[in-house]
């Protein structure tokens, strides 16, 4: 380093020509560049305007620029065109911290400012970030535009000249798409090994095939299989896809390590668990961190305690405008989509809560005709505060529907399909806590004022409820307590209900159609299209059945239901042993259920039932992991359409009868043809055979066989009898049984 000016020797024969190094005072007070320029931002998308419209457009933006940190008028350059007629359509703004500008572009980079203006928001350090020398070519080349591909048409199944369904199914290492053919095995569409390395998943309307990778997840589909997406995030546990299918959220029970350069994941990746991505760019809008549950840690003797996650940890509105994440206790964070920005750049606070669920249609509400989602969430009791359970009206945030509750236990929300009724289910104790029990709280939320029905004369504890899929109906299943030292489960009893018949389109009361008592069942699986169910019990070694009803069977009424919605008819029973998982198809024609590996190791497979519970198919396999159904997207007829099939439904029955007949035919003509081929090919070889064992007695020098014959036979004139002796050699026997 060069000697100060104090450190210089006034003896030394100093000339001033000898070049003194500054460069430690350079270093020492030079600005640098990210440091000097890092609160400055560039707003780009700017409508270009006229010198006295520039003034008004500031200001506007300034109300904008304000709401995330400190600027002001004079801060904001907007440049204009070398003519000085109007604006370049962008602008610099400086803030008074760095923190600030950061903030600035997180909250508004691809802010609306009109119905043709749409800002971009970047930080002006990122000219020396991405502009870097090497990175931007000096000379202009315009960009080569790629000759149009035509892309594979991803719902192409939903062709099917047979209105077939198509389901996934997972064994050993192999997966494989099928049709599903109501008699015969399934016709193969493709079967790959290796297609995944945990499970599959179909995205809500069956567009995707999801495969899951220990580098990320990828979709398939198309009619070639090909994968169409593939987002990266190593170590993935599980995914779930927005009801649109616009976006996927994935996460990963280990926090992501992202380095700098990787071509997909930033460095705010770094750390977290979650990604919510856009499907169509296969991008990250946004990541989260796994929030810890309240509770305990470790136990008494100082093990850590395992919790479970909530999954989803995001769920997503009927539209997919929103989603939203609660941290239990505190509140609930709306995220407004595409952007990912927190609605109203504020979490809903709410003291204590447990659990939320959005509505899974738009509501209709008496009277609204303005846009709302609605969520329903629940409270314990806090102190002297009793519990609560509440309907809130999204974006406005206005609670709809407040309902007090006292002796709470727990709850579990369940809405109804459509978002006509949302049903709370209340496990209550007594004041003493030693006896509990279970009432239902049902919203109905399409009538004036948001009424509530409570059905409390419910006897044990509510183990399972469900609703009827666009319908009005639902089931729930009901259990005794739990002795001590008693390794046997208490039995179950199953309870039907229905509304009351009254006047109009209005929902009566509900009442109960019957309960079946000393069962049991643990699991209620209602058909896509409402009205058929399965009641069965499922992961028990012990009790395997299945239980097919019928809620409008067209037989004879009894007396006792004339005034109710429903005529309950018990179709059928069956039994599979170890059954795990039980799926309808989506026309709700067909039940799929199965046993599955990866709950226990005894008699894998599946067997496949029509929806009053005839068996049409059962198959064992070994190492049988997965069943899913194809879903379909919602039906493009209109309500007048359906009731026309619905009213022509033996005509079109018909048609489809004709086409099960032709198949059945086309099989019995294929085994005939088979049969006849085997035939001729025999007498092929029976001709073949005889001429070589001629040829071999010639070539012996013996006489033919035809002569032999002919020397036994004797003229039946002189009185002498005709002998004739025959040979007969079994070469192969073969033995088939025709049913």
């Amino acid at each position: 380093m060069a000697p100060s000016f104090e450190q210089l020797d006034p003896e030394d024969d100093y000339d001033g020509e000898e070049e003194i190094d500054f460069s430690d005072l350079r270093e020492q007070y030079e600005v640098r560049m990210e440091e000097g320029l890092d609160t400055f931002i560039v707003i780009d998308g700017l409508p270009k305007v006229t010198p006295s419209q520039k003034d008004k457009l500031v200001k506007f933006l300034l109300r904008k620029l304000t709401s995330v940190g400190r600027t002001k008028e004079e801060n904001v350059f907007m440049p204009m065109n070398e003519a000085g007629e109007e604006s370049e359509g962008f602008a610099f703004v400086e803030y008074e911290s760095p923190a600030q500008a950061a903030a600035a572009v997180k909250a508004l980079h691809g802010t609306a400012l009109d119905k043709r203006h749409t800002i971009a928001v970047n930080k002006l350090t990122d000219i020396e970030r991405y502009g870097r020398e090497g990175r931007i070519e000096e000379t202009y080349n315009p960009p080569q535009i790629a000759a149009f591909e035509e892309k594979e048409h991803l719902r192409w199944w939903l062709g099917d000249a047979e209105g077939r369904d198509q389901f996934v199914m997972y064994r050993g290492d192999n997966v494989g798409v099928f049709w599903n053919e109501s008699a015969g095995a399934p016709e193969q569409v493709v079967d790959r090994m290796h297609w995944t390395e945990s499970f599959v998943q179909w995205s809500p309307k069956g567009t995707y095939l999801t495969s899951m990778h220990t580098q990320g997840v990828q979709l398939w589909g198309g009619p070639n299989w090909s994968r169409h997406k593939r987002f990266m995030h190593p170590g993935v546990n599980l995914v779930d896809f927005s009801p649109d299918e616009r976006f996927i959220t994935t996460w990963s029970h280990r926090p992501m390590e992202v380095e700098e350069g990787n071509p997909v994941l930033s460095l705010e990746e770094d750390g977290k668990n979650y990604i919510i991505w856009d499907v169509a760019t296969a991008k990250p809008i946004r990541s989260f961190v796994t929030l810890d549950l309240p509770g305990p840690t470790q136990d008494e003797e100082g093990n850590p305690i395992k919790k479970k996650i909530q999954w989803p940890a995001f769920k997503w509105s009927s539209d997919a405008k929103y989603v939203a994440r609660m941290t239990q206790g505190q509140g609930i964070s709306v995220y407004e989509l595409p952007r990912m920005n927190l609605m109203d750049k504020q979490s809903i606070k709410i003291e204590g809560v447990m659990d939320f669920e959005w509505c899974p249609a738009p509501p209709q509400r008496d009277n609204i005709r303005e846009y709302e989602q609605l969520l329903c969430y629940w409270t314990p009791e806090m102190g002297s505060n009793p519990a609560k359970v509440g309907l809130m009206s999204i974006p406005t945030k206005n609670i709809v529907r407040t309902r007090n509750l006292f002796n709470v236990s727990d709850a579990k929300l369940h809405w109804q399909s459509e978002s006509a009724f949302v049903c709370v289910k209340v496990d209550r104790h007594s004041k003493s806590k030693k006896t509990t029990g279970t009432n239902l709280e049902i919203f109905r939320v399409r009538e004036k004022g948001v009424p509530v029905e409570v059905v409390d004369n419910i006897p044990n504890t509510v183990i399972n409820f469900a609703w009827e899929p666009k319908g009005d109906r639902f089931i729930l299943i009901t259990a005794g307590e739990v002795t001590q030292g008693v390794a046997v489960p208490p039995k179950t009893s199953v309870s039907f209900y229905c509304p009351e018949k009254v006047k109009g389109n209005a929902v009566g009361n509900f009442k109960l159609i019957r309960t079946v008592d000393k069962k049991n069942n643990n699991a209620i699986h209602w058909s896509p299209a409402g009205r058929f169910v399965v009641v069965a019990t499922v992961l028990n070694q012990q009790s395997f059945d299945l239980d097919f009803w019928d809620f409008d069977f067209e037989g004879e009424r009894d007396e006792k239901d004339k005034d109710l919605t429903a005529n309950l008819q018990l179709m059928g029973t069956a039994d599979h042993y170890g059954v795990t998982d039980i799926d309808w198809d989506p026309s709700g024609r067909f039940v799929a259920t199965s046993a599955s590996v990866w709950k226990h190791r005894m008699e894998n497979g599946y067997h496949l039932y029509n929806f009053s519970g005839t068996l049409l198919r059962e198959e064992p396999i070994e190492a049988f992991k997965q069943w899913s159904w194809r879903p379909r997207p919602e039906r493009l007829l209109s309500k007048e359409e359906m009731k026309n099939v619905r009213k022509n439904l033996r005509e079109y029955s018909r048609q489809f009868e004709e086409i099960d007949q032709a198949k059945k035919s086309s099989a019995n003509k294929a085994v005939v043809e088979e049969r006849r081929r085997q035939l001729e090919e025999w007498l092929a070889w029976r001709e073949r055979t005889q001429a070589d064992l001629l040829e071999e007695r010639r070539e012996l020098g013996l006489p033919d066989l035809s002569e032999e014959r002919e020397a036994l036979v004797v003229d039946e004139a002189e009185g002498e009898k005709v002998v004739e002796e025959m040979f007969e050699e079994i070469l192969e026997e073969h033995e088939e049984v025709v049913e």
